[in-house]
């Protein structure tokens, strides 16, 4: 609880520093978790140093309670969401749910639209009336990365990298990693909805992809870091963010923001890693609990991969 207080104070003061105009707008990185966050929110932060922009420092705003792995009140959420001001960065994991959308985008007559069906292209080729309106004055964006690449990365963060975290012990104590991953591809069903399979985990964040957001994969940054960038300022611009310099230096400085050894879960940032790690038992497992979610997502043309 103290820090916590510490970190409003902390995001008061930085604000009082700052002293950003009313017209900036809230960057707000949201993120399946293990997909690249702490990257985005790294190059979000970079606005600090071209524009009005304010690092908030305040914890991620999340669905789940760490210690515990229970769902935290809704009202807690918005208030959380209530806390950011113009010009604040700040970052978490929110499902798509209709009071969480509408704390970005408030029109009464806007909620979120169900994912695309296949065939009908991604939400970028979108027009902006088939987009969610954006409540002017903050810039979402949503970065997700392969659930095949997730699974893996949550093994070794569940794993190794947090004891604190609800189901280490439970990680720990599995026989190998083999079955730590068979673990987070179907989770655990004897805890319900606390901790479902891989499909029903990216299921409440999949609204996001025909809200207007910016939305990005974990693989652009690794394969297309010039475009994404662009394509994250272009965004940031379009809802009242102004850069003081040329474009290519802005977009050098949001480069240079980009640290992943300063990321307290990176671990490797590989694309397509998962290949070398899953038995022909957890591939099996994957396609019948995951379904066509790698084609919703765009990473296989069909479920045949």
């Amino acid at each position: 609880m103290l820090q916590t207080s510490l970190k409003y104070l902390r995001h008061h003061l930085r604000r009082a520093l700052a002293r950003p105009p009313r017209t900036a707008p809230i960057l707000f990185a949201n993120s399946f978790p293990k997909s690249g966050t702490h990257l985005l929110t790294q190059v979000l932060e970079g606005m600090t140093k071209i524009g009005p922009a304010v690092d908030s420092g305040l914890p991620a705003i999340v669905m789940f309670d760490g210690p515990t792995g229970q769902p935290r009140p809704i009202k807690a959420i918005l208030s959380d969401l209530a806390r950011l001001r113009a010009g604040d960065i700040a970052y978490g994991h929110l499902h798509a749910t209709p009071e969480i959308v509408r704390a970005f985008f408030p029109s009464p007559s806007l909620t979120p639209q169900p994912p695309l069906p296949q065939g009908e292209g991604e939400s970028d080729s979108l027009s902006p009336r088939e987009r969610v309106g954006v409540r002017a004055g903050a810039a979402l964006y949503f970065i997700y990365r392969d659930p095949r690449d997730v699974v893996v990365s949550h093994v070794h963060y569940v794993t190794e990298i947090e004891p604190n975290h609800v189901h280490h012990a439970y990680y720990r104590a599995l026989p190998d990693f083999d079955a730590r991953l068979k673990t987070s591809i179907l989770g655990r069903p004897e805890m319900g909805t606390l901790f479902p399979d891989i499909r029903a985990r990216f299921e409440p964040f999949l609204g996001w992809l025909r809200a207007d957001v910016c939305v990005i994969k974990f693989e652009d940054f690794i394969q297309h870091r010039e475009t994404t960038l662009d394509r994250i300022l272009t965004h940031a611009e379009n809802h009242g963010f102004t850069f003081h310099g040329s474009r290519p230096d802005a977009l050098r400085t949001l480069s240079d923001s980009i640290n992943p050894q300063k990321s307290p879960t990176f671990r490797s940032g590989k694309v397509g890693g998962w290949r070398g790690k899953f038995s022909e038992e957890n591939m099996r497992v994957f396609k019948e609990t995951a379904g066509d979610l790698l084609v919703r997502l765009g990473y296989e043309e069909n479920e045949d991969w």
